[in-house]
């Protein structure tokens, strides 16, 4: 029969290896161990500092009243609460998204709330990647001050799938919407922002863009792709007074997200958008710079992810997996059962 574990006698032997360690190993040894502890709690500071007391730049850096923001997806979901937040801030606004008769909608409550406000929109469908709609954008900011620019239009999967079940049209609308509308968007508003030596650029990721993700596989990777450009574009737009910024999110109560009951984990867009605006630069416990998580929640379980199990380690990727397959069949059978009342 096997001995029982003698812990006395283990830690007994334990300290005398230990004490038959160099007295100067057994300082720098301590001293490692020390500033190990101390970073730990210096990153835990800062993430309660900037999660819950500090405030991020202030929008008057990028322009007086009556400056332009542009804000793309604008007619629903987060897209139109970034749009009424900033006019509530003074900002003229030009709205772009798919369906014109929404924009209308919204650019009249807008007005009738905030008087004096300027309001521009443009319809314009990011699926179709037509050069003529960015050259419509680009011929309707022309000669506006313009200051802001909010990249938030996007796609998902309609439900997690594999991507050997991904119709070719989802996926080929993530990629387009996602990424060549993001940047091309870009493409015609940034000299805009670098001429005038001041502006924001802000996009929107996704905690599927920070760590793998599994049955959303082309869309976690349209949004790691974002993540990479936008940290690439603040180095080069930095000293020409721009600032970009990579919002990371989880899930909002929105259309795109299907979700429609807030709780600790998930905001609404109201919510959510309010902080996003009032933690711009917040990034000091992000892996990637000029990137905030802006919602207190989020932030807090990115770091406790970040800091044990690691974002891109297979125990990430495997719960990733296992909670996308379980809405995805919670879905199939919501459809099933949606289909038999037919």
């Amino acid at each position: 029969m096997a001995s029982s574990f003698d812990y006395n006698e283990y830690l007994g032997k334990a300290l005398q290896y230990w004490n038959s360690v160099p007295q100067t190993a057994q300082y720098a040894l301590a001293a490692v161990g020390a500033v190990y502890i101390l970073r730990g709690v210096l990153e835990f500071a800062s993430l309660l500092l900037n999660t819950f007391i500090l405030s991020g730049i202030n929008l008057k850096k990028y322009g007086k009243k009556g400056t332009w923001a542009v804000v793309t997806g604008a007619s629903d979901g987060l897209g139109k609460e970034f749009a009424s937040q900033l006019a509530s801030k003074g900002f003229n606004l030009v709205l772009v998204s798919r369906t014109q008769s929404k924009l209308d909608t919204l650019s009249r409550e807008l007005r009738l709330k905030w008087s004096g406000l300027q309001v521009k929109t443009l319809s314009m469908d990011y699926s179709q990647d037509k050069e003529e709609d960015y050259e419509r954008l680009a011929q309707l900011i022309a000669g506006l001050d313009v200051g802001i620019l909010i990249n938030n239009v996007g796609q998902s999967h309609s439900i997690p799938v594999s991507f050997l079940e991904t119709s070719r049209d989802e996926l080929q609308n993530i990629v387009t919407i996602n990424c060549l509308g993001t940047l091309k968007t870009t493409k015609v508003v940034a000299p805009l922002l670098a001429q005038r030596k001041k502006g924001l650029i802000l996009t929107m990721g996704s905690f599927a863009g920070a760590m793998p993700t599994p049955y959303l596989a082309t869309y976690s990777g349209s949004k790691a792709f974002l993540q990479y450009w936008s940290s690439s574009l603040a180095a080069e737009l930095k000293p020409q007074g721009v600032d970009v910024q990579l919002i990371v999110s989880y899930l909002v109560t929105t259309a795109m997200s299907k979700v429609r009951r807030t709780s600790l984990l998930i905001p609404g867009p109201k919510e959510f958008v309010r902080a996003a605006l009032n933690k711009i630069g917040r990034d000091a416990n992000e892996l990637f710079p000029n990137t905030y998580t802006p919602w207190w929640s989020h932030n807090v379980f990115k770091w406790a992810i970040n800091n044990t199990v690691g974002p891109n380690s297979n125990v990430t990727i495997g719960i990733n997996k296992k909670m996308h397959i379980d809405i995805r069949n919670r879905a199939l059978r919501k459809a099933a059962r949606e289909a038999k009342k037919e």
